[in-house]
């Protein structure tokens, strides 16, 4: 067991730095797809263009436009969201209203263009719906993602006080992370959907949290109590990740001499007040919807509290998270490692980290839906970025002790990046089963067809990217 020890020794460089990081993201911004294609996608957007536009929370005239212009035209679609109402006697939005807030500055930059195009005389309807308004939300959901990936490398920094060689290490754990899980489908692919911004929020409630835990001041609880608010707008899931904080606390109040305990809950009952301020426009959004505070009764009947699928939701064969994406995999084997390497007083940090991953694999695992099948991955695990880095920079730091041989660590992660990357390719040209993960043909894709049809696909992709992420059904390489 190590406590915090030197870095004299290791490489006196970082791989990757946030400059380099951000250069990686301004040169990847032409892959960024600007549509609205799912189903999910078309409920986040809604929020925000209703707000904006009808100052309502009636949703029917956004549904019905997507219907006619078959961005959702299936009879699932209209069965759902245009023949069902509410509590209230509105259409149902199984979303919340976070990413609609976070998505704001960047459709309100969107609306401005649109008007100006309009008024100098171009076909763009300033309506909320032509394409200045979804490149907007698009790129601020690449931006959100981004933002994650240089946030997660601060937690590992911040972690880095108590094993230092982590710290050479950061910017390289969250490269990987980023093009190795799902994030990078939900950037690039589909950026439309909640997951990035998740990530996002979720990241910077954890870094919060790591510098609060300090002190426990006032301030800092009520800026950790605002954010945890801004966790459950944007998905009601991510709220299981203020037990990181929770299981911190309670171990600060009982085990710590250093923080003085009134000033700490006090902290607490800010923090509490705040958070209930900020999630008032989400309660206002589930009074108007559903007449009480809480999702619809259709999202309850759909969870089994008892989490029957919670293993398989990691290790099935067809759409299990370890499966679908390896790295994550190697990266909780590096959160179990770090454990044995980290100061005794830091460890309740990792408690509370995997305490978090585990509770996201129960919700995951109580969902009727659990397969998330025809989506990318399973995508409920992506707001899991921060934590997933923290792991990976763990792996790395081991990986390059002398008693390791590097090149072993880089080869694993490399083809755990492949393979997401490969996966990536299959599902958006269709070759592929989008409901689930046949690993046989998968695997015969990834490293034989995939690499022969590369060039001509990245090709397709920046030229006729509408070409992609289109029919269900599979279709042979």
């Amino acid at each position: 067991m190590l406590a915090a020890t030197s870095t004299r020794g290791l490489p006196a460089r970082r791989v990757v730095t946030p400059v380099l990081l951000a250069l990686i993201f301004l040169v990847s911004l032409p892959a960024v797809t600007a549509r609205i294609y799912a189903s999910d996608e078309v409920l986040y957007f809604s929020f925000l263009r209703s707000v904006w536009f009808d100052h309502d929370l009636s949703f029917e005239n956004e549904y019905q436009w997507f219907y006619d212009h078959g961005v959702s035209s299936t009879p699932g679609f209209h069965e759902t969201y245009l023949e069902r109402t509410t509590e209230t006697g509105l259409r149902i939005n199984f979303g919340t209203i976070g990413c609609a807030l976070l998505w704001a500055p960047f459709y309100a930059v969107g609306d401005l263009v649109a008007r100006g195009l309009h008024a100098a005389g171009r076909n763009v309807a300033v309506d909320g719906y032509s394409r200045p308004y979804v490149v907007a939300v698009a790129y601020g959901s690449a931006l959100y993602g981004f933002l994650s990936v240089l946030l997660s490398a601060a937690i590992v920094r911040h972690i880095a006080r108590w094993w230092p060689a982590l710290a050479i290490e950061d910017g390289l754990a969250a490269l990987i992370v980023w093009l190795g899980t799902p994030l990078l489908f939900y950037m690039y692919v589909a950026p439309p959907m909640a997951h990035a911004t998740s990530a996002f929020a979720v990241a910077a409630f954890l870094l919060c949290w790591l510098r609060v835990r300090e002190t426990w001041s006032v301030r800092g609880m009520a800026l950790l109590g605002a954010l945890a608010a801004v966790l459950a707008m944007v998905r009601e899931q991510d709220a299981f990740f203020v037990v990181a904080p929770a299981i911190d606390f309670l171990w600060t109040l009982t085990r710590r001499r250093d923080v003085a305990p009134v000033q700490a809950i006090s902290g607490a009952i800010v923090g509490a007040i705040v958070a209930g301020i900020v999630y008032l426009p989400q309660a206002w959004a589930y009074i108007v919807l559903n007449g009480h505070v809480g999702p619809s009764h259709l999202v309850a009947r759909k969870m089994t509290w008892s989490a029957p699928h919670a293993l398989e939701v990691l290790v099935s064969p067809e759409h299990g998270f370890f499966v679908w994406t390896p790295l994550a995999f190697i990266a909780a084997l590096g959160l179990v490692a770090l454990a044995w390497r980290l100061a005794p007083e830091a460890r309740i940090v990792l408690v509370g980290l995997t305490a978090a991953m585990a509770l996201q694999v129960y919700v995951g695992g109580s969902v009727e839906s659990w397969t998330v099948a025809g989506a990318f991955g399973q995508r409920r695990f992506v707001a899991t970025t921060a934590v997933l880095t923290v792991g990976m920079a763990a792996v790395l730091a081991i990986g390059a002790e002398p008693r390791w041989r590097r090149w072993t660590t880089t080869a694993v992660v490399v083809l755990a990046i492949w393979w997401n990357i490969a996966l990536m390719v299959q599902f958006g040209a269709g070759w592929m089963d989008r409901q689930r993960l046949n690993l046989r043909a998968v695997a015969y894709n990834t490293f034989v067809a995939v690499p022969r049809a590369l060039p001509g696909l990245a090709w397709r992709y920046l030229s006729d990217r509408s070409s992609f992420y289109q029919s269900r059904r599979a279709v042979t390489p």
